[in-house]
């Protein structure tokens, strides 16, 4: 089976580095799927979950604040504002900031604040999705 090599990267550091027969990620425009001997590809990602799944169908998940995602055809590279792999992410604590966002948006008066509390509000929906989704319940 045909694989694509796999780098998520942040400021942190190298998140993962492996290969790949497929990737699944949250770009801006809706969730894309990228398999070896895909087209180039350049695009915003949105806070969500990075799948990676290997030749033997099993699959690796990473949470991402957002970033941009390059597609060349035998190498996927994900460049993440911060990211953390899946086991990583609390699931209490994702639900705690999501409360907190919306507290925010509905105190949010300038259209500036309103801006800043929404992005914060959808990061903050993305990560609690994201721990659901990895315990089980989503």
């Amino acid at each position: 089976m045909a694989t694509i090599q796999v780098d998520i990267v942040s400021a942190e550091g190298e998140i993962y580095a492996g290969e790949a027969s497929m990737v699944f990620a949250p770009a801006s425009m809706g969730e894309v799927g990228i398999a070896p001997r895909h087209a180039p590809m350049l695009t915003m990602l949105k806070p969500g979950e990075i799948r990676v799944q290997d030749a033997d169908g099993n699959e690796e998940a990473f949470y991402i604040t957002g970033g941009m995602l390059e597609v060349q055809p035998n190498l996927v590279t994900v460049l993440a504002d911060t990211a953390l792999r899946g086991d990583q992410l609390d699931e209490a604590a994702a639900l705690s900031a999501q409360q907190e966002a919306e507290k925010a948006l509905e105190g949010a008066s300038a259209e500036t604040d309103i801006a800043r509390a929404q992005s914060e509000l959808a990061e903050a929906r993305a990560r609690y999705r994201a721990a659901q989704k990895l315990k089980g319940k989503g």
